[in-house]
């Protein structure tokens, strides 16, 4: 059994400031396109989605209710939002809450964007995951 790390907490760690986060409603799926496929459309009116295309796939995340002929689908994920912006000079962010979730044995999904990071964990997971960040020291807005 190998010692648990030592965890980051915000606001007491460096320069990690005390984070929000907010629980986007619904379930969300990771689907896996060949790097060749032509990008569907993903409704634009959903409080969230990411397309990601790469030499080797296309990755994209959108509601479990949108049904894409994918190669392979990941469904029954809940999405924390950070609530943000950012700022590009903070460092820890990824690795303190990462860390947390690691504690927990909660796997993750994680994804930025220019303001701000958003964690995706199995929905099945959600609540636990919550406690974990909440007893880390970071809050949860309604």
């Amino acid at each position: 059994m190998t010692p648990k790390t030592k965890q980051a907490i915000p606001g007491k760690s460096g320069n990690l400031p005390v984070l929000t986060f907010t629980l986007l409603e619904d379930d969300y799926s990771i689907h896996r396109l060949s790097p060749q496929s032509e990008i569907p459309t993903v409704p634009a009116a959903t409080a969230f989605s990411s397309i990601t295309r790469t030499e080797e796939e296309v990755t994209i995340v959108c509601l479990s209710a949108i049904e894409l002929k994918a190669e392979h689908t990941e469904p029954g994920w809940s999405v924390l939002k950070v609530i943000g912006p950012l700022d590009f000079s903070l460092t820890g962010i990824l690795a303190g809450i990462s860390m947390v979730l690691s504690d927990a044995e909660i796997s993750l999904f994680a994804l930025s964007t220019f303001d701000t990071d958003y964690f995706l964990v199995k929905s099945c997971k959600r609540d636990l995951a919550i406690k974990a960040l909440t007893g880390a020291g970071y809050r949860f807005r309604p």
